[in-house]
């Protein structure tokens, strides 16, 4: 008879799987808040460095702008003749005051173009990719030319051999 009822759960198996699920319970019960208490400090958080973010993007944004702003004004400025606007310059600077305004236009000239060479600069990747396909590609070429070139090689000596017979 004890080995008929071995095979079958006994009373005290039964409750010792209880008290282990009542156990495992009791603990996420407990863990449940911490949980909880975590996730809204993460969203906190999370808020709180997307403000931040937020007022750097501004900051530059603002800052741009101004760049812009003044930009704007000194192309104004140097368009603008300065004959009765300014102060009298002694002559002696007057040479210095001509490659002062030179070098302002060069100036003003080179940032448009590093502006534009700033902006074409999320396009490289794209660039980069299709240089690769295009070097692959003549690559390819190269060695069906070679191939080409060896098989012409060969029927050149073959005519030459006929002829020769």
């Amino acid at each position: 008879t004890l080995e008929l009822t071995n095979g079958k759960d006994t009373c005290f198996a039964k409750f010792s799987e209880m008290e282990k699920m009542a156990n495992t319970r009791a603990e996420i019960n407990e863990v449940q808040p911490l949980l909880l208490s975590v996730k809204t400090i993460v969203s906190t958080l999370q808020f709180c460095f997307i403000g931040e973010k937020c007022e750097i993007l501004q900051d530059m944004n603002r800052h741009l702008e101004a760049v812009l702003k003044e930009k704007r004004t000194l192309r104004k400025m140097l368009i603008k003749p300065r004959c009765q606007e300014s102060l009298p310059i002694e002559a002696t600077c007057h040479k210095y005051v001509v490659e002062l305004l030179a070098e302002a236009v060069t100036f003003v000239e080179n940032l448009e173009s590093h502006l534009q060479t700033v902006r074409s600069v999320p396009q490289i990747p794209n660039v980069m990719k299709n240089m690769d396909t295009a070097l692959t590609k003549t690559e390819m070429l190269a060695m069906e030319l070679e191939e080409l070139g060896e098989q012409i090689l060969k029927w050149s000596e073959l005519q030459k051999e006929r002829w020769s017979d």
